[in-house]
């Protein structure tokens, strides 16, 4: 038995104590691992590592529910972590909602890298080395992650799982006069981050991103690189795909519905890659296709809102679910190829510094090269209609050639609809698995080229 599921274990144990037999109990523990080494004006200037054991704990007695969580574990730790739960809980409304426990049922192994788990910080600073080296001379910065996890879960209707997962990401830039360009990556195993490429790639587009011209706003063909296409599936996780806010009618999503471009399918699949086989209540994680070839299928549900829409969870509860709700945290755009994995190509020329992005340009007559999305804010959920800059290089291309810098832009645009029926003019071969920032969150993502994205002023006023 490990650690993490002896503590989970007896954290139920004393609930049954404490509150009764007839309270349901639910507890995870999880021992978590995160090092990080930060590098700025083109020398690392932080190297920072932290290990914590957090304890979560759910009941549910007569009738009402309350949580807690502890970082505390010895034998006086957990019994303050339990009785001050049933005290709570004897305060709290009556939750006449309450879905009950999972039952109990088996998890897949997930993903673990030992060399990447334990990896020094001498190895993370020979990514950054390479990084710095590669952008030759230009000022860089950024970081280079890895985290360690081990968790459990039990509950007292008998689940009781483990798992491990270990993750490596970087995210960097270099600059030059004022210009910035960036690569960023995220993975199962540090052996396959190449700091080299990474720092080649932002070193090429930020060379390109001189002398930006200013564009008229308007609605612009575009080819959006992975790196901006990630903002797109953050925006419709949180907002689309999320179970709570599909109950409450703020979600776009019509599951049976051709709500995008046939060439557009996601799907959402922790086990693949990074992060524990197992949700927040203990729900097995598996595969969801969210849309298969434009047609919106389901959203995700943890058992609160599974019990609402009448349907089943899919393993997205949350920390903080109930105010955030049951959000894809997992999510793939897959590639128009058979390569879903996230690898990506590594080729750099720059600005286009891929040739699956390149085959995407040539079908453009005049449209924009957009790198990266930023301090993105949504407007009107029910219409995913969001506002926010480009970021870390903007180019015009024309004729299928990138012809000049440009400079940012700001733009109002909703993401349904950028991606609905007729406008998704193509799909790269190659997924990129990039990080967010916070990790057990991941994003893969393709080039895409799009009919039309609506700028709607320039960044400098």
């Amino acid at each position: 038995m490990s650690r993490e599921l002896d503590l989970a274990g007896r954290v139920v144990e004393l609930v049954r104590e404490i509150a009764g037999p007839e309270a349901e109990a639910e507890a995870a523990a999880t021992y978590t691992d995160r090092a990080l080494t930060r590098f700025a004006n083109s020398s690392i200037h932080q190297n920072v590592a932290d290990e914590t054991t957090g304890l979560r704990l759910r009941l549910h007695v007569d009738g009402r529910t309350a949580a807690g969580s502890s970082t505390v574990v010895t034998d006086e730790g957990l019994r303050v972590l339990v009785e001050r739960t049933v005290a709570a809980a004897r305060l709290c409304p009556p939750d006449p909602a309450w879905p009950g426990l999972a039952p109990a049922s088996p998890v897949a192994p997930g993903n673990w890298d030992s060399a990447t788990a334990h990896a020094s910080p001498d190895e993370r600073a020979d990514r950054v080395r390479a990084f710095v080296d590669a952008a030759g001379g230009l000022e860089t910065a950024g970081y280079c992650r890895t985290v360690n996890w081990a968790g459990a879960f039990a509950n007292s209707a008998g689940q009781a799982v483990t798992g491990r997962s270990a993750e490596a990401a970087m995210d960097g830039i270099a600059r030059t006069g004022g210009i910035d360009g960036v690569a960023r990556r995220n993975t199962g195993r540090l052996s396959d981050l190449d700091g080299a490429v990474l720092g080649a790639r932002a070193a090429a587009k930020a060379r390109a991103g001189a002398a930006p011209i200013e564009l008229a706003p308007g609605r612009y063909e575009v080819v959006l690189e992975p790196t901006a296409v990630v903002d797109i599936l953050q925006n419709l996780a949180i907002f689309g795909f999320n179970g709570k806010a599909y109950n409450e009618r703020r979600s776009f999503a019509e599951p049976g519905v051709a709500q995008f471009d046939p060439a557009i399918t996601l799907v959402d699949d922790a086990l693949d890659t990074l992060g524990l086989p197992y949700d927040t209540e203990g729900t097995p994680k598996r595969r969801v296709a969210l849309v298969e070839r434009g047609v919106t299928r389901t959203v995700t549900h943890d058992r609160r809102t599974a019990a609402e829409a009448g349907a089943t969870s899919t393993g997205h509860a949350l920390a903080g679910g109930p105010s955030f709700g049951a959000v894809p945290t997992n999510l793939r755009l897959l590639p128009d190829g058979q390569d879903e994995n996230g690898s990506g190509p590594t080729e750099v020329a720059g600005p286009v510094v891929d040739s699956d992005t390149a085959a995407l340009i040539v079908g453009v007559r005049r449209g924009l090269l957009v790198t990266d999305f930023w301090y993105t804010r949504v407007l009107d959920p029910k219409s995913l209609v969001v506002t926010g800059l480009t970021r870390n290089g903007v180019w015009l291309v024309e004729d299928g050639e990138v012809t000049t810098a440009v400079r940012n832009f700001r733009f109002t645009q909703s993401y349904p609809q950028a991606l609905a029926p007729g406008g998704v003019l193509g799909v790269g071969r190659y997924a990129s698995l990039l990080p967010d920032s916070w990790d057990a969150s991941w994003w893969s993502a393709p080039a895409l080229r799009l009919a039309s994205w609506n700028f709607t002023g320039g960044a400098s006023g």
